[in-house]
């Protein structure tokens, strides 16, 4: 379920003291039920590369196609992405979240992880087009329970920058999301034995 922005910037993650200059693109519930603890388990699947771009005909087809699109126009250039194009947030981390567990890359992604703590992952990226975050946040669900809310944060590259993510906000919307949380999903159901037992 897609939420408000104001539910990620809302609430005291550490994250806001570290990308101030981004902006929020889009925040959404995670189909993740579990207890307080439970974002080690989040983690480590997200990290594993569990994701949409594996498990959906739509969104393999969308991400090959912005591979393609790259490597033509050069987007995913060395030279292009984090310490080079653009210095690593890692540089912007207090004390306390640098010398603490930085948390896994995730495989089959270009996201590089910048901190983990027990209620908050963060992870970033970037390209010729944009410099953006995925952050994780583990949340009471009102119910008792707890559950997953990924952000996403942007810095366009530019008026370029900004134009390539409102050209593709309609196929991430449409393509790319829904299948990513139905597979977040899934992966998470079919772990709950693994999880209960502890």
């Amino acid at each position: 379920m897609r939420l408000p922005v104001t539910a990620h910037t809302g609430r005291p993650w550490r994250i806001h003291e570290i990308a101030g200059d981004f902006r929020v693109e889009d925040v959404w519930e995670l189909p993740t039920p579990g207890g307080p603890d439970d974002l080690e388990w989040l983690v480590r699947q997200m990290a594993n590369g569990d994701g949409a771009h594996r498990t959906s005909p739509v969104s393999r087809l969308l991400f090959a196609l912005r591979w393609r699109l790259g490597r033509l126009l050069g987007w995913d250039e060395p030279g292009a992405g984090l310490g080079d194009r653009v210095g690593t947030l890692r540089d912007r981390l207090p004390a306390d979240l640098r010398e603490g567990p930085r948390g896994p890359d995730s495989r089959g992604t270009p996201f590089t992880s910048l901190y983990l703590t027990h209620d908050e992952w963060a992870t970033e990226t970037a390209n010729r087009t944009v410099h953006a975050v995925m952050h994780i946040g583990w949340v009471p669900d009102g119910a008792g329970g707890h559950r997953g809310r990924m952000a996403v944060l942007v810095k366009p590259n530019g008026p370029f920058g900004a134009l390539y993510l409102a050209a593709i906000k309609p196929f991430r919307y449409v393509g790319v999301y829904p299948a990513l949380l139905r597979a977040i999903g899934n992966r998470w159901q079919a772990t709950a034995d693994e999880r209960n037992a502890a």
